[in-house]
C-alpha cells in the first residue's frame, strides 16, 4: 500500500453461538480487528453471527458488499456438531488456498496439538481474501502470525499485480 492509496477495508466475523447472544465477550474478533487496524486497513464494523450456515453467508456475502478485501473470521472452525463455518464458507469461494488454511494448522501444531483438528479453509471471491480462524485468542494470533507476511502479495495479485522477484508464486 502505498500513502496515495485509499487504506483497503477489512471484515471481522465472530462466529459464536454464545458471542452472539451476548453470553460471552467477543475477544478474538476484537484481537483481529486491532492487528488488521494496525496493519494499515480500514476495518469494517465487527460482525457476530450464531453458528449457523445462512448467518455466516450473509456475514460474508454483507462484508463483500461493503468493500472488504480481506474477510477474516473467528470461531466455528473445530469437530463440534455447531461448528460448521467451513461448510458456510467453502462453497462461496471461488478459488481455494489450501497452503494457508494447512500452514494456519501447523503453525500452532508443536505446542496445541490439537490444532490440526481445525478445519478451516482459505479462498478467494473475486479481489478479496477469505480466510477461517479457529475462536480462541491463541488461535487467531497464531493466524495472524501466518496471514501477515501473505495478506498483502495475495492482494496486490488479485489486484492482477505481478510477482514478487523470488516469490515463487
Amino acid at each position: 500500500m502505498s500513502a496515495l492509496d485509499p487504506k483497503p477495508r477489512a471484515s471481522v466475523i465472530t462466529c459464536s453461538n454464545r458471542s452472539a447472544a451476548g453470553q460471552r465477550a467477543d475477544d478474538s474478533g476484537q484481537l483481529l480487528a486491532s492487528a488488521l487496524s494496525d496493519w494499515g486497513y480500514e476495518v469494517l464494523p465487527r460482525q457476530v453471527v450464531p453458528d449457523q450456515v445462512e448467518a455466516i453467508r450473509t456475514a460474508v456475502r454483507d462484508a463483500l458488499a461493503d468493500g472488504a478485501r480481506l474477510v477474516i473470521s473467528t470461531g466455528g472452525t473445530g469437530v463440534t456438531p455447531t461448528d460448521v463455518t467451513p461448510e458456510a464458507v467453502t462453497p462461496l469461494l471461488e478459488r481455494q488456498i489450501p497452503g494457508i488454511a494447512e500452514q494456519l494448522r501447523l503453525a500452532s501444531a508443536d505446542r496445541v496439538p490439537t490444532a490440526v483438528l481445525s478445519r478451516g479453509v482459505a479462498g478467494t471471491i473475486g479481489d478479496a481474501l477469505v480466510v477461517t480462524l479457529p475462536g480462541s485468542p491463541g488461535g487467531v494470533r497464531d493466524g495472524l502470525a501466518v496471514l501477515k507476511p501473505l495478506v498483502e502479495h495475495v492482494l496486490q495479485q488479485l489486484s492482477g499485480g505481478d510477482h514478487r522477484v523470488g516469490g515463487g508464486v
